[in-house]
């Protein structure tokens, strides 16, 4: 490969929102309809200085760019045009070379075609709602380091027009849903077009009617993500708000949903002319692709066993959960009625059908239940790799999945896009101190090198910018803590004392996930008198902020917050425990960076992997944890703590007892006497160094770019019928 690379993957599209720019400025429309900007700071502060207003208002450059600008200032403002010009420069560098990236260095000639993954959520900015936890910011990150690395890769998600809901939580401690409407004119995405310049619609057949789906693009770097959209005048009213909502809690509208993303996926790649060379399955939502691919092959003359072979050859599936609600079921009946027309067929070569039947019997689960057919059975046993998303998970898996799947299901723990979530001072520091390019590690033997100078970075400035971020957390958390009780009716005197709450100076911890209810987001609150104390003690305090959503249909779920919002607004807890109403990627980034102490405590081993872990040990925040998910591996004895230990009881109130014992003791007698002993200049030593520790001992063990590697190597590679020689990305 020479210097520069032609894209990787090119989908044409049409122009966006109709904005004028002066010409001297015209390149800011590439880089607003590319989210190259949620993860380079110097492209989001540029646009915030064409509006400052617009932009923390929308927090996306497209309808800053579309809204009324004083252009003549900024064009005779020289530092603006100066910086304009900078990061314009190091936008089109980004996107125009990537051969000397580990991919292109190492494995650049054997992959042949694109790697097309399908998820049913993604999270890359907070102004795109169409993720609604962690499998959507892992997806999101996956593609991020995947332009990082200049893998060729493609996305195939879902335009989500009112997105997952937004979250309020009244003065009783209930949680109310809120859609948003998004319009796409004003989000950074475009209308994929076909080899006429005409929007590109495909075709899914429902029963009696064609349902018609347009395809949008939203451009990651150099990574396009197709996003299936169904509200369009062609189809039925009825039809028409298929793909509104993510995560619909009705059943019938769910399995259209998964039809058009798996179905419609597999068809809008082909009207592009794009061959995947491998097809990566994020959880079971897009199995459907694996029957339109086998009808693919009947239709050219393949018997149905041979079909299936050619799918399964060349797939590949990543599992997330060993939670039952977390492996998507639908009732039989119901799969017969909905896909009967794009399943239903002889399996005779040339009728384009797979058969219902067959696909019945492949997605038969574990407790053998014909009633039901289970998505994760099927894409097990239609794919010909599969892994989980922590070492700790693939054994939990394989135990769940003996004698569905054909193969093991290997261990590939998940990471997190460093560059998106790892705070500026703690970034600058690090950069500074230690020479890393957190944009271009994408070799694990640039990060051993980083390692042999984490650490000379002295305690006071590792302190000093932790205390930055903490504080920027402070201010953030007061406004919105504010907000949330003004709406309440709070009275004013009790707004101004949410002025002083949050002192960055006293010991905080963070607990944010979705509430679902095995993972105890009350544990903590087990014994309240023997907390109170621990919280007001007057020398040494703590406080706790928590955040979370719990699904529209899941009332357990919602009453944990009720009960987590109660607490919190109780004598013996106000004014030291927090609940903070809708969780989203903004939010998570600020409580990932500035908390002290990053608090996960669910029932072993029912938690995959859980990013947000990994996301805060980066910014040397502390775990304290229980042995479960990706901690059961990144626990080192001096980098956090662990709670319990790595027996369970079966009995699940001893469990919690146990578990809630060992949380106040740590807290007792290590973590918080660690936190407050200091040095003569005021510097935690003992602290410091279990952050120094945390550090190094994540941000590239627990990176998307590890796992990256470890995905190419062991699976996509596979897959396309390469051989390969590891290159040494699992080490570390």
């Amino acid at each position: 490969m020479g210097d520069l690379m032609e894209p990787l993957v090119e989908v044409p599209v049409a122009p966006g929102a109709h904005f004028l720019l002066p010409p001297k400025l015209e390149g800011l429309r590439r880089m607003a309809y590319n989210l190259w900007w949620s993860w380079h700071p110097r492209a989001r502060v540029l646009f915030s200085r064409i509006d400052a207003g617009g932009y923390a208002r929308h927090r996306n450059p497209v309808p800053v760019l579309a809204g009324p600008v004083a252009w003549p200032q900024l064009l005779e403002n020289p530092a603006f045009v100066a910086e304009y010009t900078s990061v314009l420069r190091e936008f089109d560098e980004y996107m125009a070379n990537g051969a000397d990236h580990w991919f292109a260095r190492t494995h650049g000639e054997r992959l042949k075609g694109p790697i097309a993954y399908f998820c049913a959520e993604y999270g890359f900015h907070e102004s795109l709602g169409i993720y609604s936890g962690g499998l959507g910011i892992l997806a999101g990150d996956h593609m991020k380091t995947a332009s990082d690395m200049a893998l060729p890769l493609v996305g195939v998600g879902l335009l989500y027009r009112n997105g997952y809901f937004r979250q309020t939580i009244d003065a009783d401690g209930h949680q109310e849903h809120a859609y948003p409407d998004y319009d796409p004119a004003q989000l950074p995405i475009q209308r994929a077009v076909d080899r006429f310049g005409q929007p590109l619609t495909v075709t899914v057949e429902l029963p009696g009617r064609d349902l018609h789906v347009a395809v949008w693009v939203a451009q990651v770097g150099r990574v396009p993500v197709l996003l299936l959209d169904t509200d369009l005048p062609d189809n039925d009213d009825s039809d028409r708000p298929i793909t509104h909502i993510l995560y619909v809690r009705g059943r019938e509208m769910r399995l259209h949903q998964e039809l058009v993303l798996g179905v419609g996926g597999v068809r809008a790649l082909r009207a592009l002319g794009i061959a995947p060379a491998v097809w990566h399955l994020n959880e079971g939502h897009s199995a459907f692709l694996l029957a339109e691919r086998a009808r693919e092959y009947i239709g050219g003359g393949a018997s149905l066993d041979d079909a299936w072979a050619a799918v399964r050859q060349d797939s590949v599936f990543t599992i997330h959960t060993p939670v039952s609600a977390g492996n998507e079921r639908f009732d039989a009946d119901l799969v017969r009625r909905v896909a009967g027309p794009l399943l239903d067929g002889d399996g005779r070569p040339n009728t384009g059908g797979v058969g219902l039947g067959a696909v019945l019997e492949l997605g038969l689960g574990v407790e053998q239940d014909r009633s039901q057919f289970d998505m994760t059975a099927f894409s097990l046993r239609l794919t010909g790799g599969a892994n989980a998303v922590s070492q700790l998970h693939g054994h939990t898996a394989n135990a769940t999945w003996q004698g569905i799947t054909p193969h093991e299901i290997l261990s590939l723990t998940n990471g997190v896009h460093t560059p998106t979530w790892l705070g500026q001072p703690i970034r600058d520091l690090l950069e500074r101190r230690t020479d890393a390019d957190f944009d271009a590690m994408d070799d694990a033997h640039e990060a051993d090198r980083f390692w042999e100078r984490i650490a000379a970075v002295p305690d006071e400035d590792l302190w000093e910018a932790h205390q930055r971020q903490k504080l920027e957390l402070s201010i953030f958390a007061r406004s919105r803590l504010r907000n949330q009780f003004a709406r309440h009716g709070e009275a004013p005197s009790t707004l101004e004392e949410l002025e002083e709450v949050l002192d960055p100076g006293v010991l905080t911890i963070g607990f944010a996930r979705r509430f679902a209810t095995y993972k105890r987001a009350s544990l903590l609150f087990t014994d309240l008198d023997r907390l109170a104390r621990i919280v007001w003690d007057p020398e040494r305090p703590l406080q706790v902020i928590f955040a979370g959503k719990a699904h529209p249909a899941d009332r357990p779920g919602q009453g944990v917050i009720q009960d987590i919002f109660g607490r919190s607004r109780s004598p013996k807890l106000r004014g030291r425990v927090f609940i903070m109403e809708d969780y989203d990627i903004r939010i998570a980034r600020f409580l990932v960076q500035g908390v002290d102490v990053w608090l996960n405590n669910p029932r072993r081993p029912l938690e995959a992997s859980g990013t947000s872990g990994m996301k805060a040990a980066a910014n040397g925040v502390l775990n304290l944890s229980v042995l479960d998910g990706w901690w059961d591996e990144g626990w080192t004895g001096d980098n956090g703590w662990a709670i319990g230990g790595r027996n369970t009881n079966p009995d699940e109130g001893a469990q919690d007892w146990a578990d809630a014992q060992d949380l106040y003791r740590i807290l007792e007698q290590e973590l918080i006497p660690a936190y407050y002993d200091r040095n003569e200049d005021g510097v935690p030593e003992r602290f410091v160094q279990l952050m120094r520790n945390s550090i190094a001992s994540s941000i590239w063990r627990f990176s998307t770019t590890r796992m990256l590697h470890e995905y190419v190597e062991r699976l996509y590679l596979p897959a396309a019928g390469a051989q390969i020689a590891a290159s040494g990305a699992r080490r570390g």
